[in-house]
């Protein structure tokens, strides 16, 4: 007879994410994820699989964190001061009270893309990509409909992808003013 789970896979999946967001994926070992989240190593085996299934469930549970501010920018019709406002809504998900962790998915493709690991690796990198690409084209979106042309706009957006993993970096190292004021350069120049 299969045994009752004692926990919710969104409650330990939530702590997890917390977890490498601080650590990294390589610096979080199986006895980290086991202590953080409260199960057993059999039962994080039973429920995703792998330190890769836990680790891919909780970029997507850092996604529906940062789904709210995806979403704004997606239905805006503001074009460059949507993007910008995205950014700065970016910026308050990398930083709170304690610390700032910059950006879950910068954090991990900057990790994990100078030393790709097999399939494991490839598997985290592709999750991430899709969503960077995601983002490069509502980029390119809402610089369109501000009357950019397709090549200037996508350049535009290739920049702003570039420019918004260097404030997940900064966010971890500079003040808010500080980085306010890239944010407030980087959009009088495009």
């Amino acid at each position: 007879m299969a045994r009752k789970k004692n926990y919710e896979d969104n409650d330990v999946i939530e702590k997890a994410t917390e977890l490498f967001w601080r650590n990294g994926y390589e610096n979080t070992s199986m006895s980290l994820l086991e202590s953080t989240m409260g199960i057993n190593k059999f039962s994080i085996y039973s429920s995703f699989g792998s330190k890769q299934g836990v680790f891919l469930r909780s970029l997507r549970c850092y996604r529906n964190k940062l789904s709210p501010v995806v979403i704004k920018l997606k239905h805006s019709n503001d074009g460059r001061a949507a993007i910008k406002q995205y950014f700065y809504d970016c910026l308050a998900t990398y930083t709170d009270a304690i610390c700032s962790k910059g950006c879950l998915m910068t954090n991990t493709r900057a990790e994990l893309s100078s030393h790709v690991n097999g399939e494991t690796n490839a598997e985290i990198l592709n999750e991430i990509e899709s969503f960077v690409h995601y983002q490069k084209q509502l980029f390119i979106e809402k610089l369109l409909a501000d009357g950019e042309d397709i090549i200037s706009a996508t350049k535009k957006a290739n920049y702003l992808i570039i420019a918004k993993q260097a404030i997940s970096g900064a966010s971890k190292v500079h003040s808010l003013h500080e980085i306010n004021d890239f944010i407030d350069i980087t959009f009088s120049s495009i």
